[in-house]
């Protein structure tokens, strides 16, 4: 069983997605799989339309010491998933004075862990409290960065954290690898920018590169993964690509 958190402190780079659809194609080779919603602003829970009336049990609850995470645990084509809400927001401030508060996701997943061959937790676009519970209980990281001029600024900070948290709570957490977004071929910029993300990190970069695509954008409003909404689309392609090179990494 592994899990791996994706992560990146700047939104808007296709992180949501990117958990999503390799949890999606892990599913689709033939892996068990769970997603765990991190973000209070749950994107990952709305994009696989979990409706508000059947999140009263969700992540929350269960970081609170409410519910266990096999009373929240939700069942969606193929895959399970741990659904977020607003309520997450109040989290970090409500947990900060908890006993070993960074621990408590690990904690909780344990029970349920074992159901699983792959755990993928969607982190929050910052590098607050329940990042941190991400980091502490997940084995691997998987950095997501946008084929852009601003890529690797503020890496440094998310690449400190990693580090506190290799040293003081999570000495197995390794990263797993780097994947490069809304890339297009067709532009310079783009190119030059993964060389430049290629040449500073080398072989932690994954080879599959996850194209800009209409299909990618598309699929979160009609609530489906890029397979059941565009099967042929390069996001497809793409995502299964970079879950088989996730599946051989290990």
């Amino acid at each position: 069983m592994r899990k791996i958190a994706f992560t990146n402190q700047k939104g808007g780079v296709g992180k949501t997605t990117t958990t999503i659809n390799t949890g999606a194609g892990l599913s689709k080779i033939g892996y068990k799989v769970l997603l765990v919603d991190m973000d209070p602003q749950a994107n990952l829970t709305y994009s696989l339309k979990i409706h508000s009336s059947k999140m009263k049990n969700n992540i929350y609850h269960m970081l609170k010491g409410q519910l266990s995470a096999r009373d929240i645990v939700m069942e969606h084509n193929g895959f399970d998933l741990l659904p977020a809400s607003i309520e997450l927001s109040g989290a970090e401030m409500e947990l900060v004075n908890e006993p070993a508060r960074e621990q408590i996701l690990r904690s909780a997943l344990k029970e349920i862990e074992d159901d699983y061959d792959f755990i993928l937790l969607d982190c929050p676009p910052n590098l607050g409290l329940l990042t941190l519970n991400a980091f502490t209980a997940a084995d691997e990281l998987v950095i997501v960065l946008q084929s852009e001029y601003l890529a690797l600024h503020g890496l440094s900070k998310l690449m400190d954290l990693i580090k506190i948290v290799q040293q003081r709570l999570n000495p197995d957490l390794k990263v797993e690898g780097i994947v490069c977004t809304l890339f297009d071929k067709r532009k310079n910029l783009n190119r030059e920018v993964v060389g430049h993300i290629r040449e500073h990190f080398g072989a932690k970069v994954f080879n599959t590169v996850i194209r800009d695509n209409i299909a990618l954008a598309e699929a979160p409003s009609h609530h489906k993964t890029i397979f059941e909404y565009d099967s042929q689309s390069h996001g497809a392609k793409d995502y299964l690509e970079l879950a088989k090179e996730i599946r051989n990494g290990y």
